[in-house]
């Protein structure tokens, strides 16, 4: 693999001198781990069982400088052998070139169509593996496996064995085996990820190379090594997990982090690199959750609301305060910093994705945009003006069309798969929900939209208790509603 990887760089770099043809694999933007083992493991089985004048390339569609952030990525990689510095990122080569000169062909791993700045390439396209649901159009040219399995690796993987399985390894086997069972949960029936084909593929796997790391064992480090920040910057750990609300000229962005409120605060130069975090991306307020564990493994969230602007700040903490739906149960907690107001949320079960439509009202009113506008002309008592206008909005009126009541909060699950594996459909003009389709559930990247605190992992885990629990309150409000006839 290592040899191979080196060999694929090196054809990148004089493909056009040498005028060599390149098949890119390409994964999608997110760069999960499922989208870059697919690609990794399916240009190296095509370099090994096709025509040799081509060279295979994997090509991780990310830039090299946001690869970090995909903590899981990088952990995993280098514990299979797989040296960061031989992989090729969407930022080294120039596929739109390379098409021009006549030197391209693709295949598409983990998504089936090109996003709008690409959709060029779509003419040299020759093969599309992915767990989705089919959303190009037919093309004899290409040829298209689309089935819908809880992971691509094991459409990879079951291309592989079916073609030419004496190329598996070790190292490949493991690559494959460790992301089904991320995507999987494990491959616990409970967490609805597993496919039947997931779950004979994985065996297979096991059968073949009977010392491939135990499953549990597996998904655990994987699991830790998704969430562990310990590596990063302050801004990559703002920016590995954000989002950004728009009105006029007001950005608001909201980010999760997997650290306790205190380790956060203590950060060295923390107050400068949040300054220069909103100054160098424009955004005007920061709200940032915190997302932790405590000693006895019960999961809390805390809050802190940072803007250099005391009405913006102020407006967007009275919002927050007096949200009623969901109600966020705030208590102010110490803040070392005048412009960031820290507070514990007693609410565990109210994650980004319920907090983001209030933020979004609040903007939408515009009252951030009218304390913009008067600068820094504080009126007699403006926190309790701001306190007394976002009252009255969440008591009377309904929040944006689109977005439920708080009684839904069970199935409100990972932000890009579990909505769709509980048949959840988003409003088609909801910016706040990403791009996402009813089935199948795809690859867990993040934890922010409800998991583990809305639908944990399966089994002697805080995550699992919290699950029972949700279910339990998620019937009662059904039972009601079957009751009541209508809420």
């Amino acid at each position: 693999m290592e040899r191979f990887l080196q060999g694929c760089r090196a054809a990148v770099q004089h493909a056009e001198k040498t005028n060599r043809q390149l098949h890119v694999v390409l994964g999608n933007e997110s760069c999960d781990l499922d989208s870059a083992v697919s690609s990794i493991v399916l240009a190296y089985y095509l370099a090994q069982t096709s025509d040799a004048r081509l060279a295979f390339v994997p090509v991780l569609n990310t830039p090299r400088s946001e690869f970090p952030l995909r903590t899981e990525c990088t952990f995993f990689l280098k514990e299979r052998g797989v040296p960061e510095e031989y992989l090729v990122f969407r930022d080294e080569i120039d596929l739109h070139a390379l098409h021009r000169a006549g030197l391209l062909s693709l295949s598409l791993v983990d998504h089936n169509v090109l996003p709008s700045g690409d959709v060029i390439l779509e003419e040299v396209v020759t093969e599309v593996i992915d767990h989705r649901p089919l959303e190009r159009r037919c093309n004899p040219k290409c040829c298209v496996t689309a089935e819908l399995v809880g992971s691509c690796a094991t459409l990879v993987t079951e291309k592989i064995l079916m073609g030419a399985s004496q190329i598996l390894d070790t190292q490949v086997a493991s690559l494959l085996h460790g992301t089904i069972v991320l995507d999987c949960v494990n491959m616990a029936p409970e967490a609805g990820k597993v496919t039947p084909k997931d779950s004979k593929y994985i065996t297979l796997l096991e059968s073949r190379f009977p010392d491939l790391p135990e499953r549990s064992a597996t998904f655990e480090l994987l699991q830790k090594a998704k969430f562990d920040v310990s590596g990063l910057t302050t801004e990559q750990m703002l920016r590995k997990d954000l989002k950004v609300l728009s009105e006029e000229d007001i950005n608001l962005a909201m980010s999760a982090i997997y650290v306790n409120l205190e380790a956060f605060l203590q950060r060295k130069d923390l107050h400068r690199d949040l300054s220069t975090f909103c100054q160098r991306h424009g955004y005007n307020v920061l709200v940032t959750m915190m997302i932790a564990f405590s000693e006895r493994h019960e999961p809390f969230r805390q809050l802190a609301v940072y803007s250099r602007d005391e009405r913006l700040r102020k407006s967007v903490c009275g919002a927050l305060e007096c949200s009623e739906n969901p109600e966020l149960q705030l208590s102010p907690l110490p803040s070392p910093y005048c412009d960031l107001q820290a507070y514990n949320q007693g609410n565990t079960f109210a994650s980004r994705k319920k907090v983001l439509p209030v933020l979004k009202h609040l903007l939408s009113s515009g009252e951030l945009v009218s304390a913009m506008q008067l600068g820094g002309a504080e009126s007699s008592n403006p926190r309790k003006e701001a306190h007394r206008s976002c009252c009255s909005r969440t008591a009377g009126d309904q929040l944006p069309e689109g977005y439920g009541p708080l009684e839904e909060a069970g199935r409100d699950l990972t932000e890009e798969a579990e909505l769709g594996c509980q048949g959840y459909r988003k409003q088609p003009d909801d910016p706040l929900l990403d791009e996402e389709t009813p089935l199948p559930p795809t690859p867990m990247n993040s934890l922010v939209e409800g998991c583990p605190l809305d639908r944990g992992l399966p089994k002697l885990t805080a995550e699992a208790f919290l699950e029972k629990l949700n279910q339990i309150t998620v019937t009662g409000s059904d039972a009601s509603r079957t009751g009541d006839g209508e809420l």
